[in-house]
């Protein structure tokens, strides 16, 4: 039941970390404390787990048009409805949002490489493998 739990744990700590990191590089983006910090991550995993793949679902005709640089445009609507979400967090606006949530994609991806090293014991499951059944 909790195999899971630790890939996820290092997962929430890789965003906490790559905001925390992004907070201190763009002067837009600030958390009134460390419990803002560890809320707007876990709520940025689960937006971009459940919001953002639907967003992607209705704007594919533009994301196609736009050669997927819409997803850029997705991803910081993603940290502005965390920031709206968390108390203690802020961002200042769209553009802060958008290249702040480049950056936080391409650490948090780094960061991913390098802790979890892309192992599968690491790697947390999007559907049952072969045998398997999810309720």
């Amino acid at each position: 039941m909790f195999d899971n739990l630790p890939p996820f744990l290092l997962h929430w700590a890789i965003t906490a970390l790559s905001l925390w990191v992004a907070s201190h590089l763009f002067k837009g983006l600030r958390f009134g404390s460390t419990a803002a910090l560890v809320i707007a991550a876990l709520l940025l995993g689960l937006a971009n787990a459940v919001v953002r793949p639907l967003l992607v679902v209705l704007t594919f005709p533009l994301t196609l048009v736009s050669f997927g640089l819409f997803l850029l445009v997705i991803n910081a609507l993603m940290l502005l409805l965390v920031a709206r979400l968390v108390g203690g967090f802020r961002v200042d606006g769209f553009g802060t949002a958008f290249w702040a949530s480049i950056f936080i994609s391409l650490l948090s991806w780094v960061l991913g490489a390098f802790v979890l090293g892309g192992s599968p014991e690491y790697t947390i499951p999007t559907s049952p493998g072969p045998g398997q059944v999810w309720l």
